[in-house]
């Protein structure tokens, strides 16, 4: 921890988890970007055979591993990449959501930044469940219906209150519904939820970023750069990303 912000990490660290520390600004009493930091590297990156077979959820840029393209439509051609690394139980992760994810949605929408989001599960094993897998597999189906970025909102939206309760099967349904998945779609994502059809593609991610060096949620790249420290308000990062277009 450096010194010239140990004092704001302490007035801003979450009580229920000592294994979390959370980095960045705070603006008008909401704390906007932070880090949760991995405790167990390596072994975080269990999970089952994907029982779908060895096929990627639509969107996946880098091929095994890479994330998930949110835009709906393609970029503009001058646009930067934004990456962020997230876990669904990452409660500093849920907070960047609430703060940043109406501009990220504008800024996919107009095609000013291809957004692309990587799904970690590392939380799993701080918390000894298997909700961030989970989440992780129901979001790489919504992908496929074409909902991917919808359904992260909703996830992060709907994260419960008490760190470690985790996300029942019937909440990761509800989610579905409010990103929009509906008819034969929602049927087609709900056998592939239960399936874990995606399960290997989230273990791969989880080891994809551990290899790339990203060990904390979120984390933010803007063409490669981590830019968490210079984030603090959603014009910080639509001035950031104006800045970064070619």
């Amino acid at each position: 921890m450096r010194p010239d912000v140990s004092k704001k990490l302490a007035a801003t660290a979450p009580k229920k988890s000592p294994s979390r520390a959370i980095i960045g600004t705070v603006v008008a009493a909401v704390l906007v970007v932070g880090v949760v930091v991995a405790i167990l590297i390596g072994s975080s990156s269990k999970g089952g055979d994907d029982a779908g077979g060895s096929g990627l959820p639509a969107g996946v840029v880098g091929g095994k591993g890479g994330g998930i393209l949110a835009n709906a439509a393609p970029a503009k051609a001058s646009a930067p990449t934004l990456e962020i690394y997230s876990d669904y139980q990452c409660a500093t992760c849920a907070r960047f959501e609430a703060v940043f994810g109406a501009t990220l949605a504008e800024l996919t929408t107009a095609g000013d930044v291809k957004l692309i989001l990587h799904t970690m599960s590392f939380v799993d094993t701080n918390l000894k469940n298997d909700s961030s897998r989970r989440a992780a597999n129901a979001a790489a189906c919504a992908a496929d219906a074409g909902k991917f970025q919808a359904f992260n909102s909703a996830v992060f939206a709907g994260q419960p209150a008490e760190e470690g309760t985790g996300y029942t099967d019937a909440q990761l349904t509800e989610f579905a519904g409010t990103a929009g998945i509906t008819g034969a779609a929602l049927t087609t994502w709900q056998e592939c939820t239960s399936s874990g059809k995606y399960a290997q593609y989230v273990t791969d991610v989880q080891a994809t970023s551990e290899k790339a060096g990203v060990f904390d949620t979120p984390t933010v790249k803007l063409n490669g750069k981590t830019i968490n420290e210079t984030l603090s308000t959603p014009e910080s990062l639509v001035a950031q990303i104006t800045a970064a277009t070619s």
